[in-house]
């Protein structure tokens, strides 16, 4: 039994790319959060431009927060490495899918989810010393 759940069990060893994988996962339900509330109100997707970038913030958190964990050491790094690649893989989805060209607002975004993983690692990295 015990080979048949380390078979389908599997672990991200590198802590920025399991940062950047639960990013992602944060963000998808949080996409998924965003499409139920346009279903069931009547706003329109223009007035959720703030709301994007809070989704992409708790995101980076979630994802800084597991890559600082899993470093264990210099949590404020991998959570901005894992923040910036998260934030440089939007933009690239963006503009390949969207023919999106580089503006000012994909610069905040950048900024955005640096900081909120940055600081998300500190966080983890004391959760690893405490458990």
């Amino acid at each position: 039994m015990h080979m048949i759940r380390r078979a389908l069990s599997f672990r991200i060893s590198n802590p920025i790319l399991s940062g950047l994988y639960y990013s992602f996962f944060w963000m998808m339900l949080g996409a998924l959060l965003l499409s139920l509330l346009l279903w069931s109100s009547g706003m329109k997707e223009q007035s959720l431009s703030r709301l994007i970038y809070v989704v992409h913030a708790i995101a980076a958190i979630f994802g800084g927060l597991v890559a600082g964990k899993r470093s264990g050491k210099r949590g404020w790094y991998h959570g901005g490495v894992t923040g910036i690649l998260y934030g440089v893989l939007i933009m690239l989805i963006g503009f390949l899918a969207l023919d999106t060209s580089l503006r000012i607002g994909d610069l905040a975004l950048l900024g955005t989810v640096f900081a909120s993983a940055a600081l998300g690692g500190m966080f983890g990295v004391n959760l690893r010393n405490n458990l």
